[in-house]
Order: C-alpha cells, then structure tokens, then sequence
C-alpha cells in the first residue's frame, strides 16, 4: 500500500513539507526523520518504536518530543492514530481508507483495502445522534505466523 493522502499523489516528505508550511509549523531536521522513519515502517510502531529509530541520527532527542511530534503529525493529519486495545498508542502514515487485521497473539497490525467496507451503512440510532468523520473495520483473530505455531 502505497504511503500517499487520499488527496494527493505526492511523495510523502513533499506531502510532509507542504502540510506543515500550509498550516505554520516548522519543518526540523528531526520532524522531518521521525515522519520519514513513519512513513517508512510497515509495523504500525508506537511512539517507543520511533523513538529507538529516530535516536540513531539523533541520540540526544528525548521520548517526550518524539510523543509531542507524532501528536502533532496526527492533529495535522499527516498520520493516524490506531487503537492501541490497552496498549501504547500506535501510528500509522497510510491516510487512504483502509482497515486492519489485529492478531491477538503478537499484537501486529496488517492494513487491508475491501472497498465494500468503505461504504458500511451505520445504524440510525448512530447517523442521527454523532458526526461521523471516518469508519473504520478492525478484524481479530491470529496472523498467518502464530496460527502456525498453535
């Protein structure tokens, strides 16, 4: 799955720069390698994940800007936030609407498109009373790896 907003084809260090010129905030040297090591991974990594990437290049940077930094990408929209189910919070770059497979041994989290998904009708009860923003399908059961080992 490609790493590009639902809107834009650009790559996602152009996306990057341009979301945080159009909505002011500054572009540093560590923004920029923690949303690259984001934008890179494929394991949906929570905010110690990126942490242990990002002080390779930058061995003086604290766990708190790494927290403050991936709040801020997702408040921008530059990432989204997945259910961390009792766990730390996790992020993900992929902004084109998908959904997830959770497995319930190891935790890993595997994106998937199903089209049909997108386009679930909600209960009235839940149209009418909230604004909904986005649905999203989360699907539990054990990755092809630990059904494996069972």
């Amino acid at each position: 799955m490609e790493n590009y907003s639902k809107t834009s084809r650009k790559a996602p260090l152009d996306l990057f720069r341009e979301t945080c010129r159009r909505q002011g905030v500054s572009i540093t040297p560590q923004r920029v390698e923690i949303y690259r090591l984001l934008t890179a991974s494929k394991d949906h990594p929570d905010t110690e994940g990126i942490y242990d990437r990002v002080k390779v290049s930058f061995p003086d940077i604290s766990i708190d800007t790494v927290y403050r930094t991936l709040s801020t990408f997702a408040q921008m929209g530059l990432v989204n936030e997945v259910e961390g189910y009792g766990q730390a919070k996790r992020y993900d770059p992929v902004l084109k609407p998908h959904h997830h497979f959770r497995c319930r041994k190891c935790e890993k989290i595997i994106d998937f498109e199903e089209d049909g998904l997108n386009n679930l009708k909600l209960p009235k009860a839940i149209r009418g009373k909230y604004s909904i923003s986005s649905v999203k399908v989360v699907v539990e059961g054990l990755c092809d790896v630990c059904r494996r080992k069972k």
